[in-house]
């Protein structure tokens, strides 16, 4: 059976572009996932520029690659669009007005059961289960037995631009994320200023997109995985046309000028 007429609705395509994603994020390459799957490397590329394979090989990949078949298909199939789709205002409304709604969420919506939710926020099973009764019926999750769900979000929840969750959380969260030193391990900070062309700025906002992208499927992949296994992380990804306001204040200044002498 090929890969086409065992994942229906799911192109091919994205089935190869989420391996290629998590052998990414995995540091493997073709060489390496062709010794494990014994082919030759030529043969391995040919598969993903193809875009065909059986069943049995996909599943063969999928085991060096240390994900199971339905994961890579999820993937593929729940997230195929560039962006998530934002949160309503209803359910944005619910989540705003309720911080341990919006922090079961959180964490649901990154892997963890609801027994890992009642560890992380210190409540018991009872309370948690209430918790995921109303996301159930705001039809942000699908909840299951014994605590377990199936969130009908990404794991980066998308917020509506001008939406409750910003306008309650946005201020907080840009002070509380950029009060520290960017010095530690698993830190980075890069500020950078200078003039481009339209051109340039049109590649940058593209070069950021695709960025925001790759964070997005990182965390799909890593959305399975233990929690002793992964930590919390966040990005800010910004950029706008801007001048420091002690420059602006030197603009306003006379610029002396110099006579050049004949001679």
């Amino acid at each position: 059976m090929t890969m086409s007429m065992a994942t229906g609705n799911v192109m091919p395509a994205r089935i190869m572009t989420s391996l290629k994603a998590i052998m990414k994020s995995r540091q493997i390459t073709y060489r390496d996932l062709a010794r494990q799957i014994r082919l030759s490397e030529a043969s391995v590329k040919r598969i993903f520029s193809r875009g065909t394979l059986t069943l049995a090989r996909l599943d063969q990949i999928c085991q060096a690659l240390e994900v199971s078949l339905s994961e890579v298909v999820r993937l593929a199939s729940e997230h195929s669009a560039d962006t998530p789709e934002p949160l309503t205002v209803e359910q944005e409304n619910a989540l705003a007005a309720d911080p341990k709604l919006l922090a079961c969420f959180y964490l649901l919506a990154n892997g963890r059961t609801g027994r890992d939710v009642s560890a992380q926020l210190g409540v018991d099973e009872r309370a948690v289960r209430r918790l995921m009764v109303r996301l159930d019926a705001l039809r942000l999750i699908e909840l299951r037995s014994k605590l377990r769900a199936r969130t009908r979000a990404a794991s980066v929840i998308a917020w509506r631009p001008d939406g409750p969750l910003r306008r309650t959380y946005e201020n907080q969260i840009r002070q509380e994320f950029l009060q520290a030193a960017f010095s530690r391990s698993g830190e980075a900070l890069h500020f950078l200023s200078a003039e481009l062309s339209e051109a340039s700025c049109k590649v940058l906002l593209r070069k950021l997109e695709r960025m925001a992208g790759e964070f997005r499927d990182l965390a799909e992949l890593d959305r399975a995985l233990p929690p002793r296994d992964k930590r919390p992380m966040a990005a800010l990804l910004a950029v706008r046309p801007w001048v420091f306001s002690m420059f602006k204040s030197l603009n306003a200044l006379p610029i002396p000028t110099q006579r050049i002498r004949s001679r």
